[in-house]
């Protein structure tokens, strides 16, 4: 546990670089071991610097004294759903009851501005899919994120938290998280005291539609956090569910678009029951075969909900494990930086152009990403930073 936790909260070693490392070595003890050798290697403002390992003692010591516990992706309590999605979070930490996190969920996610209808169509939403026997996941914040926690405490919710277990945002919604730990559960892949940022929503935000079969949208103005979360779903092969408003209400502009782009309409809890009523037993399928297949699909929420630029891509195609215990050849990999440059270039382009196998084109771009000489970019592509 303590290695992937001094991995995880290295700087710069995000879920994909994490993914790539274990592929590459076969454990997050052996890509310790052999990240000093790469390191020296590297230049420029993305730079892996590794954590501390006290801190990494530290942290541990003190969320188990809270009661918690940490959950990587090789434990079996970690949430199905969450571990189907492209490059879950390697380590959640976790305070609550660990058994919500095996049940069914749908996300329900609104206005933090939310109307008296917004409010109760979240509040009799969250009690009717809880009685059907899911539990609602949300972010916690003011406004319809509250409603629907509040509306499940006693039928499970979970909460996803931007910041670390010690800084619960909005603080007003302390006393709710700590209630809903009797039945459901708080998570955050964040450091315990990690401060929120504005950047770091829209990483909760995957999180919440990756735990969830469905995505419910309330409320939702045309900048809304929620449609991030909207397209978060659709990405993940998830359901999307949009609640029509009023024309005239800015808090229902967005979830009008999302239906205008294919949502599915919800005017009651039965929509998302019928839907999803099939799934509580298959669960999602994970999320990498049916990226494959859906690479050259258009994204209907593109449009609506703009990518917030912290995505990075990696092929999902495993490495071989002989290659991924080897050096790989410097000359290789210099060649695949003269190959890039600033248009993106899909790593199955850069497959079928050098003539390499799969598993040596992605550890040549590992090589490459950890000296902080490429850019990840949507769509499985990359680019050369200048």
């Amino acid at each position: 546990m303590l290695d992937w936790l001094q991995l995880t909260r290295s700087d710069n070693i995000g879920p994909r670089t994490f993914q790539s490392l274990l592929q590459r070595f076969g454990s997050a003890t052996a890509a310790l071991n052999a990240l000093p050798r790469l390191i020296a290697k590297q230049s420029g403002a993305r730079a892996i610097r590794l954590a501390v390992r006290e801190d990494c003692e530290r942290e541990l010591d003190m969320l188990r004294r809270k009661g918690g516990q940490f959950l990587t992706l090789d434990d079996s309590a970690y949430p199905q759903a969450l571990r189907a999605i492209d490059a879950p979070p390697p380590v959640i930490a976790v305070l609550g009851n660990l058994d919500v996190l095996a049940r069914p969920m749908v996300a329900i996610v609104g206005s933090r501005n939310a109307s008296v209808y917004g409010a109760k169509f979240a509040t009799a939403t969250a009690q009717e899919l809880g009685e059907a026997g899911f539990v609602i996941a949300s972010g916690l914040a003011r406004g319809i994120d509250e409603s629907a926690h509040r509306a499940s405490l006693a039928t499970g919710t979970v909460a996803v938290l931007a910041g670390g277990l010690d800084k619960i945002y909005p603080a007003e919604n302390v006393p709710l998280a700590e209630a809903m730990c009797e039945r459901g559960a708080v998570i955050s892949e964040m450091p315990l005291a990690w401060v929120p940022r504005g950047r770091d929503f829209p990483r909760r935000n995957r999180i919440v539609s990756g735990l969830a079969l469905g995505t419910v949208v309330v409320e939702a103005a045309r900048r809304s956090g929620s449609l991030i979360t909207a397209r978060y779903a659709n990405e993940q092969g998830r359901e999307v569910f949009a609640v029509p408003g009023s024309p005239f209400d800015p808090r229902a502009e967005g979830t009008n678009d999302l239906l205008r782009q294919g949502a599915t309409l919800c005017t009651r809890s039965a929509d998302v029951i019928e839907a999803l009523e099939p799934l509580m037993v298959t669960g999602p399928q994970r999320q990498g075969a049916q990226a494959a297949s859906d690479e050259d699909a258009p994204d209907l929420f593109e449009a609506i909900a703009p990518r917030d630029g912290a995505d990075e891509t990696v092929s999902q195609q495993p490495l071989a494990p002989a290659f991924a215990r080897s050096v790989v050849p410097q000359d290789f990999v210099e060649r695949l930086r003269a190959l890039l440059g600033p248009s993106p270039v899909s790593i199955d382009d850069l497959v079928r152009v050098t003539g390499r196998p799969v598993a040596e084109v992605q550890a040549a771009i590992l090589e490459l990403d950890l000296q902080g000489a490429i850019g990840r970019q949507g769509g499985n592509r990359i680019t050369l930073m200048p």
